[in-house]
Order: structure tokens, then sequence, then C-alpha cells
């Protein structure tokens, strides 16, 4: 078994008589990432994955308490409810907001596209297009639906940075091309921005360590 599994697996075991909530899920999220900081730190002193595991599982203490807590926090629908509600409320304003700029964005380069303007300027809005597609994301990612639990909320902005980058990088080819009518520098602009922003996201998929479906 891999030490992720391993670190889930304690994690877990621990909760394994309390009910699932998206409380409890940001609850063993942020637990997880503190063991595998832990470990990090135990393996850098020369000890093995083994050792690590066992010596985080250690200085993690007495969770009874906490475990506790969360199990009468399980039978207590109603503040579920709030703490679930209160999430998808910023989730919900995100998507809003962030689709309401894509639609702009577009609406308005192609409002552009049938002036008598220069090139260069019909793609200027699209850094609307831009910034509503990084709001977009996030709210998608911290929103809990019927399958899934919503991420954390600085995971899910670095997931939207990283989206927002990509989307960038698209936007400044666009403008630099027509801007000097170099496609050298429209490759050379996108290929900047493209390189930081798929790096953040790969990075971001390999060390994804919890796992959001609903049992």
């Amino acid at each position: 078994m891999s030490l992720n599994r391993q670190v889930n697996k304690y994690v877990d075991d621990l909760f394994k008589d309390v009910g699932e909530s998206q409380q409890l899920f940001d609850l063993k999220q942020e637990l997880v990432t503190n063991m595998h900081e832990r470990i990090t730190d135990y393996k850098s002193e020369g000890m093995t994955d083994e050792e690590a595991l066992q010596e985080a599982q250690a200085s993690m203490g007495d969770l009874s308490g906490l475990v506790e807590d969360m199990r009468e926090h399980g039978k207590d629908q109603a503040k579920q409810q709030v703490y679930s509600s209160m999430t998808n409320r910023i989730a919900a304003g995100a998507l809003v907001v962030g689709t309401v700029l894509i639609l702009f964005g577009l609406l308005m380069s192609l409002s552009l596209a049938f002036m008598e303007v220069e090139a260069v300027a019909i793609p200027g809005t699209g850094i609307f297009v831009v910034i509503g597609g990084t709001i977009l994301t996030y709210g998608l990612l911290t929103r809990e639906s019927a399958r899934l639990y919503a991420m954390e909320r600085i995971r899910a902005g670095l997931y939207a940075v990283a989206v927002g980058v990509i989307l960038f990088a698209i936007f400044v080819s666009l403008t630099s091309g027509l801007a000097t009518g170099e496609m050298f520098i429209a490759v050379s602009s996108f290929t900047i921005f493209f390189v930081i922003g798929f790096g953040l996201l790969l990075a971001l998929l390999l060390t994804t360590k919890v796992r959001r479906r609903k049992e």
C-alpha cells in the first residue's frame, strides 16, 4: 500500500463511525495535509516511509476529543445543512459572477468585430473572459454536489489561478499577435504563460491526496 493510501486509511479509520458531511471532509483533508507535511519533515531527517508515518501518527496526539465532536456534529442535521449552505452560497456567487464576466467579454468582442475598429482592439475585452474563467473555476471546485464534496478553498484557488494563467496565455497571444503582426511574438507570449499555468495545474493534479467523491 502506498504511503498516500496509508495516510488516508489512518484518517478514515479515525472517523469510521462518524456520519459523512462537508465539515468532516474538510477536517479530514486538513489532517491528511498536516500528516504529509510531518512525514516529509521526518523523512528529511533520514527516516524511512514507515518510520516517518508512525512518527507522524504519534505526533498527532490524542484525537478522540475531535472525533467525538465530529460524531455529535454528524448527528445534528441542522448544523450540517448550515455549513454546506454557506459553502454553496459562496460557490454559487462565484459561478454567477464568472459566467456573467465570460458572457460580457465574449459579447463585447463579438460586437467590436462588427464595428469599424482596429483588429487589435477586438480581443481586448477578452480579459473579462480570463477573469470570469478564473472565478468560474473556483466556484465549480468549491461547490458541494450530490457526488462530490467541495474542494478546500486554498487548493481550489490555486486551480483557479492555473486555469486563469492558461486563459491569459491565449489572451496575450491574440493581442500581441494582432498588435505586432508577428507570429513569433504571439507564440512566445503564449508559451511563457501557458507553461506557467500548465505547470501549476500539473503539480496540483500530481499532489492530490484527498478523495472528493462521496461514498
